[in-house]
């Protein structure tokens, strides 16, 4: 019989990398970590919890109790005022509000993926005159804030019979120059090797950039898209100042000329909370299902080879 081998029987040692930093510390002091950081993380959903167990009182409840988490009476009228279901003379027109705002971030995140995809990709690869020029005001104007171009940007809009229109909501929202930052450092850390080869194959410009350099941009991509849906979501300046008919309310201004008192009197608490509730949830939902992507994608483009 062959001779055992050295070692034979032991177990396998896993690495001889120095402890993770949590470990480094004795289990009382991990414990009260985890309990601090659970402290910190309640009284980070307090406010959600609040806004939450609001939308289930009655009116009185609310005014009564506002901050209690707790209801004797729970009821769903607020929601089903804001569906159009309780019959109530006094309705919300959540609904528009909600189809104005869906239509308008879809349209928006898909032309600003697109288009800040392109002009990622030319600023990173295309050699053109005045591409460094360029790449200087594209950080200059995301230094510049954007409560400065209001007024600029109604008389613009003004101007270009776009004020208080589908178009005047949406065709400024299209490029933003941090989706062109984002997507030129990621185009900036792809080999040129891939894109040699393609055009070695006889793939033109557009062929390489569509169906080579865009399919290995999922990580970023996908940060990109939830950037931009959060961002034209939440808008709430630029749609202030490009309508003025109610009939383009989005979610964010018609809960604005709610809570104004615009839509009716009384606190009428647990209406409002509950819109405000319904609005959040779409962001929520796609943030914590993309959250990976979103987190490999912040940092794609920072290290190249």
């Amino acid at each position: 019989m062959a001779d055992e081998l050295p070692g034979a029987g032991r177990p396998v040692e896993r690495g001889t990398g120095e402890r993770p930093v949590l470990r480094r510390f004795p289990r009382p002091a991990r414990l009260a970590g985890y309990l601090a950081l659970c402290a910190f993380a309640l009284l980070y959903l307090l406010p959600f919890l609040i806004q939450l167990a609001t939308s289930f009182k009655t009116e009185p409840d609310a005014a009564a109790h506002p901050m209690s988490l707790l209801t004797s009476h729970p009821t769903a009228t607020a929601y089903r005022r804001l569906f159009g279901m309780s019959g109530s003379a006094e309705s919300v027109p959540f609904l528009r509000w909600l189809g104005n705002s869906a239509l308008v971030t879809v349209v928006v995140t898909a032309g600003r993926v697109l288009f800040d995809s392109m002009a990622g990709y030319a600023l990173a690869r295309l050699p053109f005159a005045g591409r460094r020029t360029l790449f200087v005001f594209l950080l200059s104007a995301m230094s510049v804030p954007p409560v400065v171009l209001l007024i600029p940007k109604f008389l613009v809009l003004k101007s270009f019979g776009m004020f208080d229109s589908y178009g005047g909501m949406i065709v400024p929202l299209l490029v933003d120059a941090g989706g062109v930052f984002i997507m030129k450092q990621f185009f900036e850390s792809v080999p040129r090797e891939i894109e040699e080869a393609a055009r070695i194959d006889g793939a033109g410009v557009l062929r390489t950039f569509w169906s080579v350099v865009l399919p290995m941009s999922r990580a970023p991509l996908i940060s990109l898209t939830v950037l931009c849906f959060q961002g034209s979501w939440n808008e709430f300046t630029h749609f202030l100042v490009s309508t003025q008919s109610s009939r383009f309310d989005t979610l964010t201004t018609g809960l604005a000329h709610f809570v104004s008192g615009g839509l009716g009197g009384g606190t009428q608490y647990p209406l409002k909370l509950a819109a405000a509730l319904l609005s959040t949830v779409p962001v929520a939902v796609l943030f914590f299902c993309f959250q990976r992507y979103f987190v490999r994608g912040s940092n794609a483009g920072s290290v190249k080879e």
